[in-house]
């Protein structure tokens, strides 16, 4: 090649331009500075942004945890209207052996998990103590009420149930212990269900934190709407008992939240994880703590939420870490960059030319590849239809054979080969059909749509419930090949239908200078997400033991289209019928 003056001036004024880019500039300078302040605003707000999901994740477990001990303080106290209703409802005085009946009805351990029993207790005056004790003695001779004190009421604990861990507190006088009576008299003056502060079950072995439940029943037909009539008509309260521990662990296992827990009323303290759970689960400096006032039937609950272990586990996060050493490491790449640009344009280019060179071999190693590939498709499906067919006239001979031999198991086994043999033989005629698309190319010749359609349609095998209809239109297109692919894409709508009757549509449309024929069931739907892998080769959206094919029929219809230089795309809203739309580029009549 001869250069002119002109190329020669060009030459030189594109290597001074190589020299002049072997320096950093002010530009490369603000990149890395912008590249910087991005990456430290990404750190900033991907910190800010974890660090509100955290806290918003600690406020929803705080609150889940408020709620549950609500929700299970209300299901008791359900409970005990029962227990309430109950004795409202009997005719006459329960008695100890009705109560028991009662609450074997509930099933109270799994009805009403972490609660410690389900009693009543009635109010004892002074004037009825020898009577009510004689009457309790008719069914329980060891009844007594106890201990003594000096109040002007009683109020024992009757009955009790379930009484074999709870026998310890039957006849214990609620009036002997301030907090049981200001718990009583407090459901008394105001009807409504009422906690007492926090106490020792006489029953706890390990004398551990509770409370009592109660809820009031007055004389039957008695006034009992003001305070006066109130204490005028009382007749006594149904109760609950509850360890604080076997409450919270009934309510709010400590594997199922990733909060600890403390529960004070009135600064006495009656739950804390701590004396309750594992020291290896308690955070000793809690990523966040809460404390939440709960107005609880009468008392004041303080909750002290903060979170434990698990949860620091759970919220640690290192994306704000990776996002600043990913920056930093950009930032390093970029400088690295720079400088290597800057010092080596010419190698840079030196080095295009050797992988464009090596581009172009291993393209033309990959089309040869492929070539091979596909010849060997062919040679392979076309040599192992003969063994094949030799295994299918093998299964009949044997069928036939021994028909009266074989047991019912073997014969479903010998359909099943037969089965299997014929998938695979179809398999390996699309196989062929596959390896074939490409190695000839045939003619545009005038096709009649309607014509063509229905003749394909009776030669498949349908039920005759199935109905097919097509646009009249006549098509200079590859015929052989339309064919090919209409009789997968009909096939396809038969097989994979799902009902009895069907309808099968077949239209067409001339725009953007091409033949566009679509191909409508009425059969189930494909869901979007699935329109790809139902394009790839063996690949069925059934089990292939519900639906016979070889899994090619859309594969080997795209893959001729394309041969052809048009393409085909799946409609489909995923559930009731589904429209293939082949475009083929418009052939001229020559």
């Amino acid at each position: 090649m001869d250069y002119t003056d002109n190329d020669t001036a060009n030459i030189d004024i594109n290597r001074q331009k190589l020299i002049d880019s072997s320096r950093l500039h002010g530009f490369h300078w603000f990149i890395l500075a912008l590249s910087a302040t991005l990456t430290l605003a990404a750190w900033y707000i991907a910190t800010a942004q974890i660090d509100k999901r955290i806290a918003e994740r600690f406020d929803r477990e705080s609150l889940q945890v408020i709620e549950l001990v609500k929700e299970r303080m209300q299901l008791y106290e359900h409970a005990l209207w029962g227990a309430v209703a109950h004795v409202d409802a009997s005719e006459t005085d329960v008695t100890n052996k009705q109560w028991k009946n009662y609450s074997n009805s509930l099933q109270i351990d799994h009805t009403y998990p972490g609660i410690n029993g389900l009693g009543i207790i009635f109010n004892v005056k002074p004037k009825q103590h020898n009577t009510f004790i004689e009457k309790q003695r008719n069914e329980r001779p060891y009844f007594s009420i106890h201990p003594t004190h000096k109040k002007d009421e009683y109020w024992p604990i009757t009955f009790i149930e379930p009484y074999q861990s709870n026998q310890q507190a039957v006849g214990l006088d609620m009036a002997f212990e301030q907090n049981r009576y200001s718990g009583v008299q407090k459901s008394r003056d105001t009807g409504l269900a009422q906690l007492t502060g926090p106490i020792t079950l006489v029953q706890d072995a390990k004398k551990t934190p509770g409370f009592l439940f109660f809820a009031p029943f007055y004389k039957k037909n008695a006034a009992h709407n003001s305070l006066v009539t109130r204490r005028e008509s009382i007749q006594g309260v149904a109760y609950a008992p509850f360890i604080m521990h076997k409450l919270i662990s009934g309510t709010l296992a400590i594997e199922n939240r990733h909060v600890s827990l403390k529960i004070t009323d009135n600064g006495q303290s009656l739950y804390n994880d701590i004396d309750n759970t594992s020291a290896n689960i308690i955070d000793p400096s809690p990523l966040f703590i809460e404390h939440k006032k709960v107005a609880l039937y009468g008392r004041e609950w303080l909750f002290v939420i903060s979170a434990n272990l698990t949860f620091r586990d759970i919220a640690s996060s290192n994306q704000p870490y990776l996002i600043l050493a990913a920056g930093v490491i950009i930032n390093l790449l970029l400088l690295i960059l720079f400088i290597v640009l800057s010092r080596a344009n010419k190698q840079a280019l030196a080095y295009a030319d050797n992988v464009t060179r090596e581009l172009k071999i291993n393209t033309q190693r990959l089309l040869k590849s492929n070539q091979d590939l596909e010849q060997f498709a062919y040679v392979a499906s076309h040599d192992l239809k003969s063994p094949l067919n030799a295994i299918q006239k093998l299964v009949s001979w044997i069928s036939e054979d021994c028909e009266n031999l074989l047991p019912e198991s073997s014969k479903e086994h010998l359909k099943l080969l037969t089965s299997r043999s014929q998938r695979m033989n179809k398999l390996l005629d699309d196989l062929l059909d596959y390896a074939r698309i490409g190695r000839h190319d045939y003619a545009p010749k005038w096709l009649d749509l309607q014509a063509t359609s229905e003749e394909l349609f009776s030669l498949l095998d349908h039920p005759a419930t199935f109905t097919l209809s097509s646009d009249k239109q006549s098509l200079l297109i590859p015929k052989t090949p339309v064919e090919i692919v209409l009789r997968n894409l009909i096939s396809n709508a038969i097989k994979h239908h799902d009902k009895s009757v069907g309808h099968i549509q077949i239209s067409y449309q001339l725009k953007s200078d091409k033949h566009y024929i679509y191909v409508q069931d009425d059969g189930p739907g494909i869901p979007s997400e699935l329109f790809d892998k139902a394009l790839e080769m063996f690949q069925t959206l059934k089990p292939r033991d519900k639906v016979e094919g070889s899994g090619m029929g859309l594969s080997l219809a795209k893959k001729t289209i394309e041969h052809y230089g048009g393409s085909l795309t799946i409609e489909s809203d995923g559930v009731r019928g589904t429209t293939i739309i082949m475009a083929w580029p418009i052939t001229l009549d020559k």
